[in-house]
């Protein structure tokens, strides 16, 4: 290959450090064998890439759709840094999204281009410890938007009142402890986020339920979930909740969550696979007589992403190496009562994992007084 090109905005973020707002405008890395670079970008970017990048190369088009589609003006920028013939690629051209239509890398340079995403991805997946240390710190953060979430969360009160407390809270205690360190972010609102995304009562029992402002009842079930990217790093983290004194079966199922989830702690070591991690969990749910109850598989990978690959699913086989970080969320769903589902963020290490996020478990310490 004469160079690559990326176009997906988690890979150049990835590999340069540059953050953009991804939209209909193609913004491109590209870099030679010999090691010359460029990005290449809408024109009114380029100000602010000079003030807070590091390229020394900036290539600029005037607009999307323009009077001249940015795709050929690439293929002159390519074709300047010696990248033709053969091309590695995250995708063949720019993606369509948001109304974004063009044409092909291949079309605009003639060059034969090679996939890298299987290359790029198995990179993504075994973090480094400067990786490990940003996530350890997100969940910190979790943790910290949690406990708000979980004072707010009463009876009477919504469940907009109660995670837009608690996210506004924790994101100005981050940002007043941390000041550069957080990294910023892709808008004016990003920061810790706490809520509950609608599994509430009920709804508790769909794993992915979407918002609907409801009020908090005594008796309701709940499935929190948290984020605080730190330098674009995620940790999650998520607790299931009972307002009010738990039933008998509301115990049994928070217990078995809680096991489930320990069960897969137990399976996670250098040299075994995602699936034999969600095959434990499965065989834990099978002989208790709880696959009735079973949704989804036991977790993910994550990082830059909130859902990244590999997955700890029974039909995926990739062996787990040290520095690979994933979500252990095992849940039981009964549509009668709720769902109970407990995710920490885990990274393998070279004697089996480490959890990145601390917080209590057990459910006296998770249960919201009336």
């Amino acid at each position: 290959m004469s160079g690559y090109v990326l176009f997906g905005a988690d890979y150049i973020q990835y590999f340069t450090g540059f953050w953009f707002l991804s939209n209909e405008r193609p913004v491109v890395y590209a870099e030679g064998v010999g090691g010359d670079s460029a990005v290449f970008v809408p024109e009114f970017e380029v100000e602010r890439i000079r003030a807070e990048t590091t390229f020394e190369r900036i290539d600029s088009y005037p607009e999307y759709p323009g009077i001249e589609h940015p795709m050929p003006i690439l293929a002159r920028v390519l074709a300047d840094l010696g990248i033709r013939d053969a091309i590695g690629v995250d995708g063949d051209g720019y993606p369509g999204i948001l109304g974004y239509e063009g044409p092909a890398l291949s079309d605009v340079t003639g060059a034969t281009v090679r996939p890298l995403g299987d290359v790029i991805e198995s990179m993504l997946a075994r973090k480094s410890p400067a990786e490990i240390a940003l996530i350890r710190e997100s969940g910190r953060w979790c943790a910290h938007a949690h406990r708000l979430l979980e004072e707010y969360s009463r009876p009477g009160a919504t469940e907009a009142e109660a995670s837009l407390r608690a996210s506004h809270e924790a994101t100005l205690a981050m940002l007043q402890e941390l000041g550069d360190g957080y990294g910023g972010g892709l808008s004016s609102s990003a920061g810790a986020s706490a809520g509950y995304r609608g599994q509430i009562g009920l709804r508790s029992s769909w794993a992915h339920a979407i918002a609907h402002n409801i009020e908090f009842q005594p008796g309701d079930v709940l499935v929190t979930e948290t984020s605080a990217p730190i330098r674009g790093y995620n940790a999650e983290l998520e607790r299931a909740m009972v307002i009010g004194s738990p039933t008998d079966e509301m115990r049994r199922l928070f217990d078995h969550a809680v096991a489930a989830q320990q069960v897969a702690f137990a399976a996670i070591r250098p040299g075994a696979t995602c699936a034999d991690v969600d095959g434990a969990v499965l065989r834990y749910f099978e002989e208790n007589d709880l696959l009735p109850y079973w949704r989804q598989h036991t977790g993910h990978a994550i990082g830059l992403r909130n859902h990244e690959a590999p997955f700890l699913d029974v039909g995926d086989h990739t062996v787990l190496e040290p520095g690979m970080v994933f979500t252990v969320e095992p849940g039981l769903y009964d549509d009668a009562i709720g769902g109970f589902r407990h995710s920490d963020t885990v990274v393998v290490t070279e004697d089996g994992m480490d959890r990145l996020t601390d917080y209590p478990i057990d459910i006296e310490s998770l249960t919201i007084p009336v």
